[in-house]
């Protein structure tokens, strides 16, 4: 099987999820080692928690919200990725959402810029990512046509687009940030990264 003939990896996230953050600096470079390309899906993770029953891993002051506050920081030391914790968290994100999708449909390397952009201005920067403004400045600082963007941010395909991509989500069994299916084989969280690494390299296991 030649490279061109494997199948495409999918990567669902959300860019208010800070494992998300973690995989989208990791997946391209690693995917490319074996010769496969990945397909970017932002959804919104209020509409998955919604749909499946799940609440937010780190809803309230429990001890799991503690734990994974801590571990938020250690995995990204671990993974060698910068990372400040944003001072709101989360956030919604369907104008980030929305604006990919729309840039999707134009320049795929654009809209992944756009989206390694996003994520690292929220949880390096501490943007507010949910501002449309905020979204338009990060898109005009790419070049993007700020006018052509905040009309796509209301406009109804765009948003059913993003409706679409959360239905496919769910059908596809994503229930968290972010997700990988390689193969038809799922992979949920960015410690999963070497797993992923050994099924890429072995063919499955």
């Amino acid at each position: 099987m030649t490279d061109s003939d494997k199948a495409p990896i999918d990567f669902w996230f959300d860019f208010s999820s800070p494992y998300g953050y973690l995989m989208s600096e990791k997946i391209d470079a690693l995917a490319a080692q074996y010769g496969r390309k990945v397909r970017w899906h932002p959804v919104l993770l209020g509409v998955i928690f919604q749909a499946t029953g799940s609440r937010p891993p780190v809803d309230g002051t429990s001890s799991k919200a503690t734990y994974m506050l801590h571990d938020f920081h250690r995995s990204a030391r671990h993974m060698g990725i910068p990372y400040n914790p944003p001072s709101r968290f989360p956030l919604p994100t369907q104008n980030a959402a929305r604006a990919y999708y729309w840039l999707h449909g134009q320049d795929c390397t654009l809209a992944r810029q756009f989206a390694h952009a996003v994520y690292r201005g929220f949880f390096v920067n501490d943007l507010d990512i949910s501002s449309p403004d905020t979204v338009l400045d990060i898109a005009a600082g790419l070049g993007i046509d700020r006018e052509k963007l905040a009309a796509a941010l209301q406009a109804p395909e765009i948003k059913a687009r993003l409706k679409d991509e959360c239905d496919k989500a769910l059908a596809a069994g994503v229930f968290g940030s972010p997700h990988v299916i390689i193969d038809g084989e799922a992979f949920f969280g960015a410690d999963r990264l070497p797993q992923i690494e050994h099924w890429l390299a072995t063919g499955g296991f």
